[in-house]
């Protein structure tokens, strides 16, 4: 029988005192376009499994799937700027 042995950095990582700094949420605050987009995509995936897809279900997968390419497009045009200046830095 082996034993389990947990990391101490693994556990003290998830510290109730350990707050996501002010860069990180302004980060997630950037991208929550595109994260809203992959949830709608994968609600519309959901609904189409769960019964057999119709036009319709077809249809609201496709609108997901542009409004996520839309979204990440999005976010790629105001993040690159930024990026390209730290390159050149």
């Amino acid at each position: 029988m082996s034993h389990i042995v947990t990391v101490q950095n693994a556990v003290t990582a998830f510290a109730d005192w350990i707050e996501p700094t002010d860069a990180e949420l302004d980060a997630i605050d950037l991208e929550m376009p595109a994260i809203l987009a992959d949830v709608e995509l994968i609600d519309a995936e959901i609904a189409a499994l769960e019964h057999n897809p119709a036009e319709l279900d077809a249809r609201r997968v496709r609108r997901a799937r542009r409004r996520v390419l839309a979204a990440r497009v999005a976010l790629l045009n105001r993040t690159a700027p930024t990026s390209l200046e730290a390159d050149a830095a």
